[in-house]
């Protein structure tokens, strides 16, 4: 299956009901997937997903089974497919009485949210494979994300991701319809994606947290942390010419070499899915803050630009389109008192060895954390944010218009940049997407005869003609995409 369209995170109303009511405005939008966080059952009113115990349950917070069969047909109903975010790498820490029944989990291997699921276990492997089947076959979801894959410890002749995939094919062959797999990874190891035939798992995708950090640091200017390496703009350029900015080379963050190269004549840039934004991203930061917390609206513009008219799958976090001012803190509702107050205090412990003031940290188990994380749909009607949200619909029509944007072969784009002046102009095959980063308006040159603006992200962007042929005139801040 190729996924060349826009894929968003969707919470709203706290019930899969209620989500329903919103997706009339992303097929307005646009776009063609919609990806639901875990909806498996844990201990608690509210969370974010990923203290699932029960992973054969869809949590009766949200409305239960039932409210689930109705949301993905109400999605395919409307043209949308539906993506469910399940988590193969451990178990929530309340109400998790899985092992009691059987070795689950593997303690000597443990991870970042404690003891690891036992792979070498064959029981285990056939639990975790008939559940991904269950979303598949029985709720007709048409794709998995797969959690940190990278937090999976498995030293058998078959990799457990190896497994999935050809049960997944197989699972396909027989339901007649493409049934997806992306892996959410941290390794850059192109070896996820590629075919079991050329010594790969076979999955269909995986995330590229690179292009995130990526256009971060370009639109934000922030280098500290994993940032750090994406400082220079060609770290951009390299991204969106190769798919991974650490493929070998040297990570400052880890202390180490990280990645491998994407073989860009074997595999499609489509495979790798990308995001300004997303839930872990804003999430995973200490007070939950948006982009649109840290820069102006002509700065959302410009990464919107990058990010939907790159060579690869891109995807939208919930209210980005319109620039949505609500933060996306990380919430709990564990009902032990000890283990909330440790989840707090932990999580106030990971912030300050990072640099991070404790204070801007709020309480996990803060009902008003919850309540703060909550989209604010009257946000829409604002002038300022309908101006964003129509860029967005611009850009996903363009996209869906213009074959160039959707091409997935890696040597049809190419990218020059000018460090000291800000600006990056990126070859989309007959298309250029030409980017000014800088507070100072530029003009920069273009290789096309009679250029012509498809879009902009300002009103004051023009083409005009040189002594050596065609540039374009732009303002501090904007993009533009020319033919």
């Amino acid at each position: 299956m190729r996924l060349r369209a826009a894929r968003r995170h969707v919470h709203a109303g706290g019930t899969l009901d209620a989500a329903v009511g919103q997706l009339d405005h992303l097929v307005d939008l646009g776009v063609d997937f919609v990806e639901l966080l875990p909806v498996n059952a844990f201990n608690g009113t509210h969370n974010w997903g990923y203290d699932g115990v029960l992973w054969f349950a869809v949590t009766e917070a949200y409305g239960g089974p039932e409210a689930y069969q109705r949301f993905v047909d109400d999605c395919h109903a409307r043209g949308l497919a539906v993506v469910q975010d399940v988590v193969y790498n451990h178990l929530g820490p309340s109400g998790n009485y899985l092992p009691r029944f059987g070795p689950y989990l593997h303690a000597a291997n443990a991870n970042t949210w404690g003891s690891s699921i036992n792979l070498d276990e064959p029981e285990v492997r056939r639990y975790i494979v008939d559940n991904a089947l269950m979303w598949l076959r029985d709720f007709h979801v048409d794709a998995l994300r797969l959690d940190a894959v990278h937090a999976l410890v498995d030293t058998s002749p078959k990799h457990i991701l190896r497994e999935l995939a050809e049960e997944v094919v197989a699972l396909s062959a027989s339901v007649r319809r493409p049934l997806t797999l992306i892996a959410e990874s941290d390794l850059n190891d192109p070896k996820l994606i590629s075919s079991r035939h050329a010594g790969g798992y076979g999955l269909d995708a995986q995330w590229s947290d690179d292009f995130h950090h990526a256009v971060h640091v370009a639109i934000t200017g922030e280098t500290s942390g994993y940032y750090a390496d994406f400082e220079p703009l060609s770290a951009l350029a390299k991204v969106l010419e190769h798919g991974f900015f650490h493929d070998g080379t040297w990570s400052s963050f880890r202390g180490a070499q990280h990645g491998a190269p994407i073989d860009v004549d074997a595999l499609s840039a489509w495979r790798l899915v990308v995001a300004d934004q997303n839930h872990d991203q804003i999430g995973n930061r200490a007070s939950g803050d948006r982009l649109s917390t840290m820069v102006d609206a002509d700065h959302l513009a410009v990464a919107a630009v990058l990010t939907l008219t790159s060579p690869f799958t891109p995807m939208l976090f919930m209210g980005e389109e319109w620039g949505a001012s609500t933060p996306w803190q990380f919430f709990t509702s564990h009902p032990e008192p000890e283990l909330g107050r440790a989840t707090a205090e932990g999580r106030i412990a990971e912030f300050a060895r990072m640099g991070w003031d404790p204070s801007l940290v709020p309480d996990p188990q803060d009902p008003a954390t919850f309540e703060r994380s909550r989209l604010d749909w009257s946000e829409v009607d604002d002038p300022g944010h309908a101006r964003l949200l129509a860029l967005y619909s611009a850009l996903l029509r363009l996209r869906r218009e213009r074959l160039d944007l959707t091409d997935p072969r890696f040597a049809r784009t190419r990218c020059i940049c000018n460090e000291d002046e800000r600006w990056l102009v990126i070859q989309r095959g007959a298309l250029r997407v030409v980017v000014n980063l800088a507070d100072a308006p530029a003009t920069i040159a273009v290789d096309l005869a009679e250029p012509t603006v498809l879009l902009a992200t300002r009103d004051d962007v023009t083409v005009a003609r040189t002594r050596s042929g065609a540039a374009v005139r732009l303002p501090g801040c904007a993009a533009v995409v020319v033919a």
